[in-house]
């Protein structure tokens, strides 16, 4: 068994952390859902979710590993040992993730191509994602190229790997969306509005039209972001917390990841959704959808002229750090886990995980082209293979993990068993009382909803 690596410092664990939690999901995900809920209302509904159970669970999951010092597939059933299922299926998720989150991956690395080298006209046009995705060989070598380079850096390990290219990647990123945000602020269309403009239908929460079941819908579709945006249920902060050093203040990092977290989300929606209403309209921006990175915003770029070539290529690179470190900590949780599990070396564990992720990949490339075919979800969405993995992963048993480790914490193994590790070192447990009820209470209750929600029956 090779000896267990740790972060060097605590800025090394916060920035690996907040870069995992950092990446599509905040940049991709987040502004098409702020757009479609109401703008200002699902803010107000994210922020809440995130103080409260998004603080509950970064907390839970972290001390886990680190009082164990086990990466998730093990972690559980070393707490606990009737609990060892929760920790099998906080393995499958990542391991479900990494193949299509790569070939994403690998979309973004495409774009980015194309604005770098001036094509950003090209890649505007009707019909350019999918003749993309739809051809059998460009897709696939953008996979590799993505997923090698993340297993490169998993394989150089925690502090050469994972904690030196956050320690790079992280604040230039942080830079990047800041300055597009920026930027996009002071866009103006042909017409009366601006980038301003757009920044009030983001940020001003609005009931006007909306029925119950919209706010209700609002509510699920924000507690379905936390898990992608924060990182939980999917093994990674149990990983993460595993290699955080015992004096360190674990405390002080979860708040840091928290404010790092929802500020690059609330950041993603400035850089976007201002520059799309100015462009596309409030219908066009509301009605983008999931295609929104990929579609509307190579044609906001196109109608700015030369400039938005360079801003296209700026915030495709920005993006492509985003994915890269996020992809970084999917593979690790997978990595740590075998290596935990069969006392594998890291080459060996990276080797593995990596072909089979490859295999997974093709496969899943092929699904937009020779294996096509399309199905109805629970929840009443089409899909085909992609979209059918994302769905089992995020929307089913990531729920059941979050539900498991709520169980395990606050009914089996006890709260204060998380608060005695959290505050080891005489830290102070901020919001104590906040976690108790909510990991023993409201956080099932809501995370069953979730749930429900995923498989149609509240539908």
């Amino acid at each position: 068994m090779e000896k267990r690596n740790s972060f060097s410092s605590s800025l090394g664990f916060v920035l690996a952390a907040a870069g995992s939690a950092v990446g599509l999901g905040n940049i991709w995900r987040f502004p098409y859902l702020a757009a479609k809920d109401g703008g200002g209302l699902f803010l107000v509904i994210y922020l809440i979710l995130a103080l409260t159970f998004g603080f509950t669970m970064i907390v839970s999951e972290t001390a886990i590993g680190r009082k164990t010092k086990q990466s998730a597939l093990t972690a559980y059933g070393t707490l606990h040992k009737p609990s060892k299922w929760i920790g099998i299926f906080a393995c499958l998720v990542p391991f479900m993730i990494l193949p299509y989150y790569c070939i994403i991956g690998g979309w973004v690395l495409k774009y980015c191509f194309a604005f770098m080298t001036g094509n950003g006209i090209a890649a505007a046009q009707d019909g350019y994602f999918t003749d993309f995705i739809t051809s059998y060989a460009e897709p696939i070598i953008f996979d590799i190229v993505f997923l090698g380079a993340v297993a490169f850096v998993i394989y150089r390990g925690v502090n050469k790997g994972i904690e030196s290219l956050s320690r790079i990647l992280m604040p230039i990123l942080l830079i990047l969306v800041i300055g597009i945000a920026i930027y996009s602020l002071t866009i103006k269309g042909n017409g009366e509005c601006s980038g301003l403009d757009g920044l009030k239908v983001y940020v001003i929460p609005s009931l006007a039209g909306m029925t119950g079941k919209d706010v209700f819908i609002t509510v699920l579709d924000a507690m379905g972001q936390l898990f992608s945006s924060i990182s939980v249920a999917m093994g990674i902060m149990v990983t993460y917390g595993s290699y955080f050093k015992d004096d360190s203040n674990l405390m002080k990092s979860v708040n840091q990841i928290e404010l790092f977290d929802t500020l690059v989300a609330f950041l993603a929606g400035v850089m976007i959704i201002p520059a799309v209403y100015v462009f596309l309209g409030e219908e066009g921006m509301r009605s983008s959808g999931p295609s929104l990175m990929f579609i509307a915003l190579p044609k906001v770029f196109a109608e700015m002229g030369f400039i938005g070539n360079i801003i296209g290529a700026v915030f495709f690179i920005m993006v492509l750090f985003a994915a890269l470190t996020s992809a970084m900590s999917v593979l690790e949780a997978v990595v740590a886990s075998l290596i935990d599990a069969f006392g594998w070396s890291r080459k060996k564990a990276v080797l593995i995980e990596t072909g089979i992720a490859l295999v997974i990949g093709i496969i899943i490339c092929l699904g937009y082209n020779a294996l096509y075919f399309e199905l109805t979800l629970p929840n009443g969405s089409s899909a085909q293979i992609l979209d059918i993995m994302d769905y089992i992963s995020n929307q089913i048993l990531m729920p059941v993990v979050a539900i498991g480790t709520c169980i395990m914490v606050g009914w089996l193994v006890k709260p204060e068993t998380i608060i005695q590790e959290a505050t080891k070192n005489g830290e102070k447990f901020g919001r104590k009382k906040l976690f108790i009820v909510m990991i023993q209470y409201i956080a099932p209750v809501m995370l069953f909803t979730l749930l429900l929600g995923s498989l149609g029956i509240l539908s």
